[in-house]
């Protein structure tokens, strides 16, 4: 009979509900108790017995051989068999307990132990980890007809040996049909290994037993422990809607109290304002100015939001980090008994305050660029561009829209340069590609003719069979601690060139052949004398630096012949600036950002919009990302299914390219963001926004 005819109506509708929602231990070695009755040898039978007893397993053997060496045809023989078998199984000699047993059964196939014998068996192939012998010849024994201590004890083994491979469905019904042949003193053991093996179910194969079921048992269980899931996965909806069917329809069941105590820890976790957003903001500090740029962008989210919907009053409650860790985190304290339902930012300090809200089970959606910040748990997000971000764009549309393959990075001697440095050449060499020259500057300089030089192999001459070293080096992506090597040879091979800034007279018209040996002599001195030429022998060249810095860096690059290779930056370049300070030279550009307030999306179109009306500025990439932000949690606490933190976490996590003015959004399992950033071009005296799959010109 199938489970939805058996229970009361109300569960089974509830289980078809749940079907359209939810979409080893070592067994013990057992011997039954030989009974000792009056006979020849009883005494001496009964000495091996207290033996046994006692675990003085030698002498226990020694007392059943000697009961079966005088007492063969003796009606304790098949018994004395069964302990010496045990006693092997006992001290792990499996291989000598299968003899024992198997000869038992040879000589006494009649006796009412040789089924205890055929279980033994079974026990020492578990051991041995021969499970799929185990359910092979458990499935013989049972074709046979079985009293019921044998039979329990196989099915309990086979759920044991199903538990072992993994497969808890098997081992449930092995359990639930050892428990039916169970005495009162057996269940507790069974229900035991019962647990072990729900415990190991998704909830689509909970469904599957529940609808199995043909009695009481295990219902009840299932539907604790599917419950029980719930709760531990924080998906509170579910764990309160099955917890809520289980202490209806079990009443008495002595998981029932349990239960109850659950279903108060979910009430517990419900008690928040899911209209309430926290935001953290450095509106003091050194970077305040960015704080009050970020609440901006709040503020026109909630105008926004507030005037297309008119069911939800959206609160917001405003903390001052002051760009200190340990207010950040007092902050989040501060929000957690304000009952807000989640979040936003901090710009900075956001490890601390990642911490804080992880611990108070509150998501958070930091603003930074912090390395592994949302490895601080499942509750904290990141939506902010990183480094890395940038460097992929870049290149997926380098190598992917321009086809371009040999790459040079000229960059600052910093921390920001050093990373981006780093990215960008990992990045070349996980697309196939080749570094064919990187140089680093004092950033504190302004003439960068040295590393330009050492670019393009005017600083110093590197001989050929070095140059082939070098190259091969580069061609070798794990082995970038060699290529620093043979940077730092190629070095002592340095030699001093005079820039000449006059022009070269015309040359005569040369004499078909050399008058004398001297005007060879002459011929070869100019030759030697003569400026190299620089080897531009890479398709574009990677600067990740500021304005004030790569605006010098750029002319300087047209001075010594690199003109007609891609110049690609970061979003540090979308700047008027570096379009003043290199003229003609920065035109063709390329970089990346997270924000472009000329961008033809009628979303950025109306953002822009409404934030010069209400500010009379233009918005920056932190407006934006704050009002994404804000807009992302304002809509999110507004759907009806989300009735907890729990479940406000989830659907962040499966937020699939949101649209927003900072372009698609999503998260991924660990709460880091992918967005697709803007690439941007230098046109003319301002930037255009490029597609991935648009041509593009290096001409500059």
């Amino acid at each position: 009979m199938c489970l939805e005819m058996k229970l009361t109506r109300p569960i089974a509708i509830i289980l078809l509900l749940l079907q359209i929602v939810i979409g080893g231990c070592l067994p013990k070695t057992t011997v039954s108790t030989v009974p000792v009755e009056a006979g020849p040898g009883w005494e001496l039978f009964s000495k091996a017995e207290k033996l046994f007893q006692a675990k003085s397993y030698q002498e226990a053997r020694e007392a059943y051989n000697e009961y079966i060496a005088r007492f063969p045809d003796g009606t304790l023989a098949a018994g004395a068999y069964l302990k010496i078998g045990a006693i092997h199984a006992a001290l792990g000699s499996n291989s000598k307990a299968r003899d024992v047993y198997q000869l038992l059964i040879a000589e006494y196939p009649g006796s009412p132990v040789a089924q205890d014998a055929r279980v033994g068996i079974l026990i020492s192939y578990y051991n041995e980890g021969m499970y799929s012998v185990v359910i092979e010849q458990a499935a013989d024994f049972l074709k046979g007809t079985v009293t019921r201590a044998p039979y329990f004890r196989t099915h309990q083994l086979l759920g044991d040996t199903y538990l072992a491979m993994g497969s808890p469905v098997d081992a449930v019904t092995n359990y639930v049909l050892a428990y039916k042949k169970a005495k009162d003193s057996e269940k507790k053991g069974v229900i035991s290994r019962l647990e072990e093996a729900l415990a190991q179910l998704d909830s689509e194969e909970f469904v599957f037993l529940l609808n199995r079921t043909d009695d009481g048992f295990p219902a009840g269980y299932l539907l604790y422990q599917l419950g029980l899931n719930h709760l531990e996965e924080e998906d509170y909806d579910d764990a309160e809607r099955v917890l809520s069917i289980f202490i209806e329809n079990f009443p008495g069941h002595e998981k029932s109290q349990q239960a109850q105590i659950l279903l108060e820890t979910i009430s517990i976790e419900s008690v928040y304002s899911r209209y309430t957003i926290g935001c953290l903001l450095p509106f003091s500090g050194r970077y305040g100015a960015y704080g009050y740029r970020a609440l901006k962008g709040v503020e026109l989210a909630l105008k926004r939001f507030s005037s297309q919907n008119v069911d939800h009053a959206i609160k917001i409650i405003f903390k001052d980090t002051g760009s200190d860790p340990d207010k950040a985190a007092e902050a989040v304290k501060e929000l957690f008994k304000e009952n807000v339902a989640a979040i936003i930012g901090p710009l900075v300090t956001a490890e601390t305050a990642g911490v804080e809200a992880q611990h108070s089970r509150i998501p958070i959606i930091t603003l930074t660029q912090k390395e592994d910040i949302t490895q601080i748990g499942d509750y904290v997000f990141r939506n902010f561009f990183t480094p890395a971000m940038q460097v992929k764009t870049i290149l997926s549309f380098a190598v992917e829209s321009l086809g371009l393959q040999r790459f040079a990075i000229l960059y600052p001697d910093e921390n920001y340069g050093k990373t981006f440095m780093n990215l960008f050449w990992d990045e070349v060499l996980a697309y196939g590609g080749k570094i064919v020259g990187v140089e680093s500057y004092n950033s504190a300089h302004t003439d960068f003719a040295d590393p330009i030089k050492k670019l393009v192999g005017l600083y110093y001459e590197v001989p050929e069979d070095l140059q082939a070293e070098m190259n091969r080096a580069y061609e070798d992506e794990n082995n970038l601690d060699l290529i620093d090597s043979f940077i730092d040879m190629a070095l002592q091979f340095a030699f001093d060139t005079n820039d000449n800034d006059q022009a070269e007279e015309p040359a005569e018209e040369p004499a078909q052949e050399p008058a004398d040996e001297e005007t060879k002599e002459t011929d070869q001195k100019d030759e030697e004398e003569k400026e190299p030429e620089p080897i531009i022998d890479f398709d574009a060249v990677f600067i990740p630096d500021a304005p004030s810095k790569s605006g010098l860096i750029i002319p300087q690059l047209a001075y010594y012949d690199v003109k007609d290779t891609y110049l690609f930056g970061t979003n540090l370049w979308h700047s008027d600036n570096l379009i003043e300070m290199s003229r003609q030279y920065a035109q063709g550009a390329i970089l990346t950002d997270g924000f472009f307030a000329q961008s033809a999306s009628a979303n950025v179109k109306d953002f822009v919009k409404d934030f010069r009306k209400t500010y009379g500025e233009n918005p920056g990439f932190i407006e934006a990302i704050a009002f994404d932000t804000a807009m992302i949690l304002f809509e999110m606490v507004s759907r009806p299914e989300i009735r907890y933190r729990s479940a406000l976490k989830k659907g962040l996590m499966q937020l699939n390219n949101y649209k927003g003015v900072t372009g698609l959004t999503s998260f991924d399992s660990n709460g880091e963001v992918n967005k697709k950033l803007f690439l941007l071009q230098i046109k003319g005296k301002g930037f255009v926004e490029l597609e991935r799959h648009e041509p593009v010109s290096s001409e500059r």
